[in-house]
Protein backbone atom coordinates (compact mmCIF):
# COMPACT_ATOMS: atom_id res chain seq x y z
CA UNK A 1 0.00 0.00 0.00
CA UNK A 2 1.28 3.45 -0.90
CA UNK A 3 2.20 5.97 1.77
CA UNK A 4 -0.57 8.57 1.78
CA UNK A 5 0.52 12.22 2.07
CA UNK A 6 -2.18 14.85 2.42
CA UNK A 7 -1.39 18.53 1.99
CA UNK A 8 -3.93 20.93 3.48
CA UNK A 9 -3.95 24.24 1.67
CA UNK A 10 -2.66 25.28 -1.76
CA UNK A 11 -1.24 28.69 -0.94
CA UNK A 12 2.43 29.62 -1.20
CA UNK A 13 3.57 26.95 1.28
CA UNK A 14 1.17 24.14 0.36
CA UNK A 15 1.64 24.31 -3.41
CA UNK A 16 5.42 24.52 -3.14
CA UNK A 17 5.70 21.63 -0.69
CA UNK A 18 3.31 19.36 -2.59
CA UNK A 19 5.15 19.90 -5.86
CA UNK A 20 8.56 19.28 -4.36
CA UNK A 21 7.42 16.09 -2.63
CA UNK A 22 6.03 14.84 -5.94
CA UNK A 23 9.36 15.65 -7.56
CA UNK A 24 11.48 13.91 -4.93
CA UNK A 25 9.47 10.88 -3.84
CA UNK A 26 8.78 7.86 -5.99
CA UNK A 27 5.15 7.61 -7.19
CA UNK A 28 5.49 3.86 -6.78
CA UNK A 29 5.58 4.37 -3.00
CA UNK A 30 3.64 7.57 -2.32
CA UNK A 31 0.28 9.11 -3.06
CA UNK A 32 -0.05 12.89 -2.65
CA UNK A 33 -3.39 14.67 -2.29
CA UNK A 34 -3.84 18.43 -1.99
CA UNK A 35 -7.01 19.72 -0.34
CA UNK A 36 -8.00 23.33 -1.07
CA UNK A 37 -11.30 25.19 -0.90
CA UNK A 38 -10.64 27.42 -3.93
CA UNK A 39 -10.06 26.14 -7.48
CA UNK A 40 -7.37 28.76 -8.19
CA UNK A 41 -3.95 29.59 -6.85
CA UNK A 42 -4.42 32.89 -5.04
CA UNK A 43 -1.60 35.44 -5.06
CA UNK A 44 -2.31 36.70 -1.59
CA UNK A 45 0.60 39.14 -1.76
CA UNK A 46 -1.25 40.97 -4.53
CA UNK A 47 -4.80 41.00 -3.22
CA UNK A 48 -4.55 44.71 -2.41
CA UNK A 49 -3.90 45.25 -6.11
CA UNK A 50 -6.93 43.15 -7.01
CA UNK A 51 -9.07 45.22 -4.64
CA UNK A 52 -7.75 48.44 -6.17
CA UNK A 53 -9.01 47.35 -9.60
CA UNK A 54 -6.05 45.64 -11.25
CA UNK A 55 -6.08 42.28 -13.06
CA UNK A 56 -4.17 39.60 -11.13
CA UNK A 57 -3.35 36.15 -12.47
CA UNK A 58 -5.04 33.25 -10.70
CA UNK A 59 -3.84 29.97 -12.27
CA UNK A 60 -6.23 27.03 -12.08
CA UNK A 61 -4.92 24.43 -9.64
CA UNK A 62 -5.94 21.68 -12.06
CA UNK A 63 -3.44 23.18 -14.50
CA UNK A 64 -0.82 23.79 -11.80
CA UNK A 65 -0.83 20.11 -10.77
CA UNK A 66 -1.42 18.63 -14.22
CA UNK A 67 1.11 15.92 -15.03
CA UNK A 68 2.58 15.86 -11.53
CA UNK A 69 0.69 12.85 -10.20
CA UNK A 70 -0.76 15.02 -7.41
CA UNK A 71 -4.44 14.55 -6.70
CA UNK A 72 -6.51 17.70 -6.10
CA UNK A 73 -9.56 17.70 -3.85
CA UNK A 74 -11.55 20.93 -3.95
CA UNK A 75 -13.09 20.98 -0.49
CA UNK A 76 -13.06 22.82 2.82
CA UNK A 77 -11.30 21.19 5.78
CA UNK A 78 -13.75 20.88 8.67
CA UNK A 79 -11.81 18.72 11.16
CA UNK A 80 -8.76 16.56 11.78
CA UNK A 81 -8.75 13.33 13.77
CA UNK A 82 -5.09 12.55 14.56
CA UNK A 83 -5.93 9.28 16.35
CA UNK A 84 -7.70 7.83 13.32
CA UNK A 85 -5.41 9.76 10.95
CA UNK A 86 -8.24 11.20 8.87
CA UNK A 87 -9.23 14.65 7.65
CA UNK A 88 -12.90 15.56 7.38
CA UNK A 89 -13.82 17.74 4.39
CA UNK A 90 -16.94 19.39 3.01
CA UNK A 91 -17.68 20.10 -0.64
CA UNK A 92 -20.61 20.49 -3.01
CA UNK A 93 -21.30 16.76 -2.81
CA UNK A 94 -21.37 16.71 0.98
CA UNK A 95 -17.75 15.82 1.71
CA UNK A 96 -16.31 12.86 3.56
CA UNK A 97 -13.04 11.73 5.12
CA UNK A 98 -9.53 11.37 3.73
CA UNK A 99 -7.05 9.04 5.40
CA UNK A 100 -3.39 9.96 5.70
CA UNK A 101 -0.06 8.55 6.85
CA UNK A 102 1.71 11.92 6.74
CA UNK A 103 -0.14 15.22 6.99
CA UNK A 104 1.23 18.60 5.93
CA UNK A 105 -0.78 21.50 7.36
CA UNK A 106 -0.67 24.83 5.51
CA UNK A 107 -4.13 26.35 5.84
CA UNK A 108 -2.65 29.82 6.32
CA UNK A 109 -4.38 32.73 8.01
CA UNK A 110 -7.37 35.02 7.56
CA UNK A 111 -8.37 38.50 8.65
CA UNK A 112 -8.95 38.99 12.37
CA UNK A 113 -11.44 41.54 13.68
CA UNK A 114 -9.81 41.54 17.13
CA UNK A 115 -13.23 41.52 18.74
CA UNK A 116 -13.89 45.10 17.63
CA UNK A 117 -17.65 45.67 17.26
CA UNK A 118 -18.89 46.20 13.71
CA UNK A 119 -15.83 44.93 11.84
CA UNK A 120 -17.49 41.70 10.69
CA UNK A 121 -20.66 43.53 9.63
CA UNK A 122 -19.31 46.67 8.00
CA UNK A 123 -15.60 46.39 7.18
CA UNK A 124 -13.82 44.95 4.14
CA UNK A 125 -10.48 43.13 4.07
CA UNK A 126 -7.89 41.90 1.57
CA UNK A 127 -6.95 38.67 3.36
CA UNK A 128 -8.78 36.45 0.84
CA UNK A 129 -9.78 36.71 -2.81
CA UNK A 130 -13.58 36.85 -2.25
CA UNK A 131 -13.25 39.65 0.30
CA UNK A 132 -10.83 41.57 -1.92
CA UNK A 133 -13.34 41.33 -4.77
CA UNK A 134 -16.12 42.60 -2.51
CA UNK A 135 -13.98 45.64 -1.68
CA UNK A 136 -13.32 46.14 -5.38
CA UNK A 137 -17.06 46.18 -6.10
CA UNK A 138 -17.56 48.76 -3.36
CA UNK A 139 -14.81 51.00 -4.72
CA UNK A 140 -16.31 50.65 -8.21
CA UNK A 141 -19.69 51.75 -6.87
CA UNK A 142 -18.11 54.82 -5.24
CA UNK A 143 -16.48 55.70 -8.54
CA UNK A 144 -19.75 55.39 -10.43
CA UNK A 145 -21.34 57.97 -8.15
CA UNK A 146 -19.14 60.56 -9.84
CA UNK A 147 -18.48 62.44 -6.61
CA UNK A 148 -15.68 60.34 -5.21
CA UNK A 149 -15.87 58.96 -1.72
CA UNK A 150 -13.84 58.29 1.40
CA UNK A 151 -11.86 55.11 2.06
CA UNK A 152 -10.53 54.40 5.53
CA UNK A 153 -7.76 51.81 6.00
CA UNK A 154 -7.38 50.66 9.61
CA UNK A 155 -3.98 49.17 10.41
CA UNK A 156 -0.48 50.39 9.59
CA UNK A 157 1.26 47.03 9.10
CA UNK A 158 2.57 46.11 5.67
CA UNK A 159 -0.88 45.11 4.41
CA UNK A 160 -2.43 48.39 5.52
CA UNK A 161 0.34 50.49 3.99
CA UNK A 162 0.23 48.64 0.68
CA UNK A 163 -3.57 48.75 0.53
CA UNK A 164 -3.81 52.47 1.27
CA UNK A 165 -1.13 53.46 -1.25
CA UNK A 166 -2.47 51.13 -3.97
CA UNK A 167 -6.03 52.46 -3.69
CA UNK A 168 -4.84 56.07 -3.57
CA UNK A 169 -2.74 55.64 -6.72
CA UNK A 170 -5.25 53.54 -8.68
CA UNK A 171 -8.32 55.58 -7.73
CA UNK A 172 -7.25 59.22 -7.32
CA UNK A 173 -10.88 60.39 -7.12
CA UNK A 174 -11.21 58.71 -3.72
CA UNK A 175 -10.07 60.26 -0.45
CA UNK A 176 -7.90 57.76 1.45
CA UNK A 177 -7.13 57.87 5.18
CA UNK A 178 -4.75 55.48 6.96
CA UNK A 179 -5.18 54.93 10.71
CA UNK A 180 -2.05 53.90 12.64
CA UNK A 181 -2.19 52.67 16.23
CA UNK A 182 1.26 54.15 16.87
CA UNK A 183 3.83 55.96 14.75
CA UNK A 184 3.52 55.28 11.04
CA UNK A 185 6.18 52.80 9.88
CA UNK A 186 7.54 52.34 13.40
CA UNK A 187 9.37 49.12 12.44
CA UNK A 188 11.24 50.83 9.61
CA UNK A 189 14.50 52.77 9.76
CA UNK A 190 14.33 56.55 10.10
CA UNK A 191 15.07 57.07 6.43
CA UNK A 192 12.46 54.55 5.33
CA UNK A 193 9.86 56.18 7.60
CA UNK A 194 10.54 59.53 5.98
CA UNK A 195 10.23 57.94 2.54
CA UNK A 196 6.89 56.42 3.54
CA UNK A 197 5.56 59.77 4.76
CA UNK A 198 6.61 61.46 1.52
CA UNK A 199 4.81 58.75 -0.46
CA UNK A 200 1.63 59.27 1.55
CA UNK A 201 1.85 63.03 1.00
CA UNK A 202 2.42 62.54 -2.72
CA UNK A 203 -0.61 60.26 -3.01
CA UNK A 204 -2.81 62.53 -0.91
CA UNK A 205 -3.25 60.00 1.92
CA UNK A 206 -4.27 61.42 5.29
CA UNK A 207 -2.48 59.64 8.13
CA UNK A 208 -3.94 59.51 11.64
CA UNK A 209 -1.28 58.29 14.08
CA UNK A 210 -1.68 57.09 17.68
CA UNK A 211 -5.33 56.34 16.98
CA UNK A 212 -7.21 53.26 18.18
CA UNK A 213 -10.48 52.22 16.54
CA UNK A 214 -13.03 50.94 19.05
CA UNK A 215 -16.01 50.33 16.75
CA UNK A 216 -16.91 50.27 13.06
CA UNK A 217 -20.26 51.51 11.79
CA UNK A 218 -21.79 51.61 8.32
CA UNK A 219 -20.49 55.10 7.49
CA UNK A 220 -17.86 55.86 10.12
CA UNK A 221 -15.47 54.47 12.73
CA UNK A 222 -15.40 55.44 16.39
CA UNK A 223 -12.01 56.03 17.98
CA UNK A 224 -10.81 55.68 21.57
CA UNK A 225 -10.05 59.40 21.76
CA UNK A 226 -13.73 60.19 21.24
CA UNK A 227 -13.52 61.21 17.60
CA UNK A 228 -15.50 59.73 14.71
CA UNK A 229 -14.04 59.41 11.21
CA UNK A 230 -16.43 59.26 8.25
CA UNK A 231 -15.94 56.43 5.78
CA UNK A 232 -17.74 55.15 2.68
CA UNK A 233 -15.57 52.01 2.73
CA UNK A 234 -13.62 50.83 5.79
CA UNK A 235 -10.81 48.35 5.14
CA UNK A 236 -9.68 46.35 8.16
CA UNK A 237 -6.01 45.25 8.08
CA UNK A 238 -5.31 45.39 11.81
CA UNK A 239 -4.59 41.70 12.35
CA UNK A 240 -4.60 38.11 11.10
CA UNK A 241 -5.64 34.84 12.73
CA UNK A 242 -5.38 31.15 11.90
CA UNK A 243 -8.04 28.47 11.78
CA UNK A 244 -8.74 26.72 15.12
CA UNK A 245 -8.78 23.34 13.34
CA UNK A 246 -5.38 22.18 14.57
CA UNK A 247 -5.89 23.24 18.18
CA UNK A 248 -9.38 21.72 18.24
CA UNK A 249 -7.90 18.44 17.02
CA UNK A 250 -5.59 18.33 20.05
CA UNK A 251 -2.31 19.32 18.41
CA UNK A 252 0.03 21.29 20.63
CA UNK A 253 -0.61 24.87 19.59
CA UNK A 254 -0.13 28.46 20.69
CA UNK A 255 -2.95 30.48 22.19
CA UNK A 256 -3.76 31.86 18.75
CA UNK A 257 -3.96 28.36 17.23
CA UNK A 258 -0.64 27.96 15.41
CA UNK A 259 0.91 24.49 15.46
CA UNK A 260 4.05 24.37 17.60
CA UNK A 261 6.76 22.66 15.56
CA UNK A 262 10.33 21.58 16.11
CA UNK A 263 13.33 22.73 14.05
CA UNK A 264 12.25 20.49 11.16
CA UNK A 265 8.61 21.75 11.07
CA UNK A 266 7.36 18.55 12.71
CA UNK A 267 4.53 18.88 15.21
CA UNK A 268 5.89 18.53 18.73
CA UNK A 269 2.84 16.51 19.77
CA UNK A 270 2.06 14.50 16.61
CA UNK A 271 5.19 13.35 14.74
CA UNK A 272 3.44 12.43 11.48
CA UNK A 273 2.07 15.97 11.09
CA UNK A 274 4.12 18.86 9.71
CA UNK A 275 3.25 22.53 9.32
CA UNK A 276 4.63 25.60 7.57
CA UNK A 277 3.73 29.16 6.75
CA UNK A 278 1.28 31.15 8.85
CA UNK A 279 -0.10 27.95 10.42
CA UNK A 280 3.21 27.09 12.10
CA UNK A 281 4.81 28.52 15.23
CA UNK A 282 8.47 28.11 14.31
CA UNK A 283 11.58 29.50 15.99
CA UNK A 284 14.01 31.12 13.57
CA UNK A 285 17.77 30.89 13.60
CA UNK A 286 17.87 34.10 15.66
CA UNK A 287 15.89 32.46 18.46
CA UNK A 288 12.75 34.48 17.73
CA UNK A 289 9.41 33.24 16.36
CA UNK A 290 9.18 33.70 12.61
CA UNK A 291 6.49 36.24 11.64
CA UNK A 292 3.51 35.42 9.47
CA UNK A 293 4.80 36.23 5.98
CA UNK A 294 5.43 34.82 2.53
CA UNK A 295 9.15 34.71 3.31
CA UNK A 296 8.48 32.54 6.37
CA UNK A 297 6.29 30.27 4.24
CA UNK A 298 9.21 29.74 1.87
CA UNK A 299 11.82 28.95 4.52
CA UNK A 300 9.56 26.74 6.66
CA UNK A 301 8.28 25.01 3.53
CA UNK A 302 11.81 24.13 2.42
CA UNK A 303 12.58 22.72 5.86
CA UNK A 304 9.38 20.68 5.89
CA UNK A 305 10.22 19.17 2.49
CA UNK A 306 13.67 18.13 3.70
CA UNK A 307 12.20 16.62 6.88
CA UNK A 308 9.40 14.67 5.20
CA UNK A 309 11.70 13.27 2.51
CA UNK A 310 14.33 12.42 5.13
CA UNK A 311 11.91 10.64 7.47
CA UNK A 312 10.30 8.63 4.70
CA UNK A 313 13.51 7.60 2.92
CA UNK A 314 15.79 7.18 5.92
CA UNK A 315 18.11 9.96 4.77
CA UNK A 316 19.77 12.54 6.99
CA UNK A 317 17.60 15.61 7.50
CA UNK A 318 19.47 18.86 6.80
CA UNK A 319 18.63 22.09 8.57
CA UNK A 320 17.68 24.73 6.02
CA UNK A 321 17.80 28.44 6.85
CA UNK A 322 15.05 29.83 9.05
CA UNK A 323 15.38 33.57 8.89
CA UNK A 324 13.46 36.74 8.19
CA UNK A 325 15.57 38.96 5.92
CA UNK A 326 13.38 42.04 5.82
CA UNK A 327 10.37 43.79 4.30
CA UNK A 328 9.58 44.52 0.67
CA UNK A 329 6.81 47.12 0.63
CA UNK A 330 5.02 48.34 -2.47
CA UNK A 331 3.76 51.94 -2.45
CA UNK A 332 1.69 51.75 -5.59
CA UNK A 333 3.17 50.54 -8.88
CA UNK A 334 6.05 53.03 -9.16
CA UNK A 335 7.39 53.30 -5.63
CA UNK A 336 8.45 50.98 -2.85
CA UNK A 337 10.67 50.34 0.15
CA UNK A 338 13.19 47.54 0.64
CA UNK A 339 14.07 47.38 4.34
CA UNK A 340 16.50 44.72 5.53
CA UNK A 341 16.69 43.69 9.18
CA UNK A 342 19.54 42.46 11.38
CA UNK A 343 19.87 39.26 13.40
CA UNK A 344 17.68 40.74 16.12
CA UNK A 345 14.92 41.51 13.61
CA UNK A 346 15.60 45.25 13.93
CA UNK A 347 15.63 47.51 10.86
CA UNK A 348 19.07 48.25 9.49
CA UNK A 349 19.86 51.98 9.06
CA UNK A 350 20.06 51.82 5.26
CA UNK A 351 17.10 51.14 3.00
CA UNK A 352 16.28 51.18 -0.71
CA UNK A 353 13.33 53.26 -1.90
CA UNK A 354 11.71 54.45 -5.09
CA UNK A 355 11.31 52.80 -8.50
CA UNK A 356 14.19 50.37 -8.01
CA UNK A 357 12.59 49.01 -4.84
CA UNK A 358 9.28 48.73 -6.70
CA UNK A 359 10.95 46.75 -9.50
CA UNK A 360 12.56 44.39 -7.00
CA UNK A 361 9.19 43.80 -5.31
CA UNK A 362 7.57 43.16 -8.71
CA UNK A 363 10.34 40.69 -9.54
CA UNK A 364 9.80 38.81 -6.27
CA UNK A 365 6.07 38.56 -6.98
CA UNK A 366 6.71 37.34 -10.52
CA UNK A 367 9.17 34.72 -9.28
CA UNK A 368 6.75 33.55 -6.58
CA UNK A 369 3.99 33.12 -9.15
CA UNK A 370 6.22 31.12 -11.48
CA UNK A 371 7.45 28.83 -8.70
CA UNK A 372 3.93 28.10 -7.49
CA UNK A 373 2.61 27.69 -11.03
CA UNK A 374 5.36 25.12 -11.68
CA UNK A 375 5.68 23.42 -8.27
CA UNK A 376 7.66 20.44 -9.60
CA UNK A 377 10.00 22.80 -11.49
CA UNK A 378 8.92 21.11 -14.71
CA UNK A 379 10.09 17.75 -13.54
CA UNK A 380 12.38 15.38 -12.93
CA UNK A 381 14.64 15.03 -10.01
CA UNK A 382 15.72 11.65 -8.71
CA UNK A 383 12.69 9.86 -7.28
CA UNK A 384 13.70 8.56 -3.85
CA UNK A 385 12.16 5.27 -2.76
CA UNK A 386 10.81 4.92 0.75
CA UNK A 387 13.02 3.23 3.31
CA UNK A 388 12.41 -0.52 3.54
CA UNK A 389 11.48 -0.20 7.20
CA UNK A 390 9.04 2.65 6.49
CA UNK A 391 8.87 6.02 8.25
CA UNK A 392 9.80 6.29 11.89
CA UNK A 393 6.88 7.77 13.84
CA UNK A 394 8.65 8.30 17.16
CA UNK A 395 8.89 11.95 18.10
CA UNK A 396 12.43 13.25 18.59
CA UNK A 397 13.67 14.95 21.75
CA UNK A 398 12.27 18.50 21.68
CA UNK A 399 13.76 19.75 24.92
CA UNK A 400 15.90 22.37 23.20
CA UNK A 401 13.02 23.74 21.13
CA UNK A 402 10.73 23.76 24.20
CA UNK A 403 13.30 25.73 26.13
CA UNK A 404 13.49 28.31 23.32
CA UNK A 405 9.71 28.51 22.89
Amino acid sequence: MKHRIIVLGAGYAGTYVAGNLARRLSPADTEITVVNAEPDFVQRLRLHQLAAGQQIEAPKLTNVFAGTGIRLRLARVTAIDPKRQVVAVADAEGGGELAYDTLFYALGSHGDDGGVPGVAEYAFDVAARPSALRLRERLDSLGRRGEGGSVLVVGDGLTGIETATEIAESRPSLSVTLIARGELGVRLSAGARDHLRRACDRLGITVLEHTVVEAVEAARVLCANGTAVASDATVWTAGFAVSPTAATAGLEATEDGRIIVDRTMRSRSHPNIYAAGDSAYAIGDNGRPLPMSCASAGYTGMQAIAAIVGHLTGRKIPHTKLEYPGNHISLGRRDGILQLVDGEAQAKPKYLGGRKAARIKAGILKMSLWINSHPTFCLPKRKHRLAATGPTPAAPDMSAEKAVA
